[in-house]
């Protein structure tokens, strides 16, 4: 019997994909292991930074010096543009399977060589679904790919233009998660806002399409300010088992840095957007995404930025500094920012951060809520749970089956995270 070890890097969508991947592989017999012991090494990659290259370069380089006999696969967003990088290492890479391709591993994995078709041929949604019964919310893939071209972004180049699973098949699967007593999903894709597009359709027209299933709570990947319209959000507010946590995809809050960036919307459409949502959910969790250091932005662009996320009052921010990719409009851009001034300005917003979510978690402090039941410790002995508004806490029960469930509590009771 074969053995293998598995490791996914980068983003959810990524991680669901590699549950696939050692899925199909234990369906055709073979074995889990750890990596000194596996007859091969499967690394589904992320590219989202130069960063998520040199770690795929150092964990395969590290694969074969512990088990030099090993077999090497590189699957994923590394490997489906192997063309964007000229000068990755691939000497210690047996097997190179692109994002299309990694899906149907039982097809490949006895084979060695390159294996990446062109993504941008790919027109059908990939609706390989794996229900994991041990865990308390699923993930449910509705869509793939990217139609936008942000100047600094390759992840188009790694997924290909958007496409979207059908409700049809989006219902099959919720379902089947009710069955399992699973409470809880997250709608999960690359960007989730084009669900539908090619149909005519739009987010919208799914999520009420969900709002009648028996699923308790959901949640959605990460939006576009500029999706977040009066009707949506009018129909979220309204909703029983829409979770208020918002990862909103801003990268700037500065419009001439936005307009560098090739976003699709200006910053006051953004705050607006953000108000909005304060305005229409009682203590939503508002997270965002934002890269600091762009080509051109100057100290005066970053305090702009830095001001509106102050006044924009949100729960979280993740904060990266630009990272060149190679044949990306923003690699061949002027006035390049040194690495020394993306470093203070990435501590000073994750600074600002942790501010924030101090300021949203004592807002919350003495409400009453409802909260999903994770698992158990057995070190501690103490059940992990989540509110809709996305903040943890841990909660003493002796009773042992409790997973899976809903509870209402006084968060007063509790220390927040």
């Amino acid at each position: 019997m074969k053995k293998f070890a598995i490791k996914s890097l980068g983003c959810k969508q990524n991680q669901l994909e590699g549950q696939i991947i050692q899925n199909e592989l234990l369906k055709l017999g073979y074995e889990i292991s750890p990596l000194n012991e596996a007859d091969i090494y499967i690394l589904n990659s992320c590219t989202v930074t130069s960063h998520s290259d040199s770690q795929v370069n150092y964990l395969l380089n590290h694969a074969k010096k512990v088990n030099p006999k090993i077999k090497t696969v590189l699957a994923g967003c590394v490997a489906q543009t192997y063309k964007q990088h000229e000068n990755f290492d691939y000497s210690n890479i047996d097997l190179v399977l692109g994002n299309s391709e990694k899906i149907y591993i039982e097809e490949y994995i006895e084979k060695t060589g390159f294996f990446v078709d062109d993504i941008f041929k790919c027109e059908k949604f990939d609706g390989k679904f794996l229900l994991n019964p041990d865990t308390t919310r699923v993930s449910i893939k509705i869509q793939d790919g990217c139609n936008n071209r942000c100047a600094y972004c390759i992840i188009p180049y790694a997924r290909g233009n958007s496409r979207s699973n059908n409700i049809e098949d989006i219902i099959k699967q919720i379902n089947l998660v009710v069955e399992k007593n699973i409470k809880e999903i997250v709608l999960t894709g690359i960007h989730i806002g084009q669900w539908g597009h090619e149909w005519g359709l739009n987010l919208l027209d799914l999520l009420k399409e969900i709002e009648k299933t028996s699923i308790s709570r959901y949640r959605l990947g990460s939006l576009y300010v500029n999706e977040l319209d009066d009707e949506l959000i009018k129909f979220l507010s309204k909703s029983e088992k829409f979770c208020p946590h918002f990862h909103l995809s801003l990268q700037s809050l500065c419009d001439k840095t936005l307009k560098n960036m090739n976003r699709k919307y200006r910053t006051d459409e953004a705050m607006k957007a953000i108000e909005k949502l304060h305005k229409n959910f009682n203590l939503p969790y508002l997270g965002c995404d934002i890269i600091v250091g762009f080509p051109d932005e100057n100290e005066a662009d970053f305090l702009e930025t830095f001001e509106n996320l102050k006044k924009a009052k949100l729960s979280s921010i993740h904060c990266f500094p630009y990272s060149k990719r190679e044949k990306t409009p923003a690699y061949y851009m002027e006035n390049q920012v040194q690495n020394s001034i993306k470093t203070k300005r990435v501590e000073r917003v994750l600074e600002l951060s942790k501010q924030l979510h101090a300021e949203f978690l004592e807002k919350n402090k003495n409400t009453i809520q409802e909260v999903l039941i994770e698992k158990k410790s057995p070190k501690t002995g103490l059940y992990s749970a989540v509110t809709k508004n996305y903040i943890k806490i841990y909660i003493k029960d002796e009773n042992n089956n409790l997973r899976h469930t809903l509870k209402t509590v006084n968060l007063a009771d509790y220390e927040l995270n």
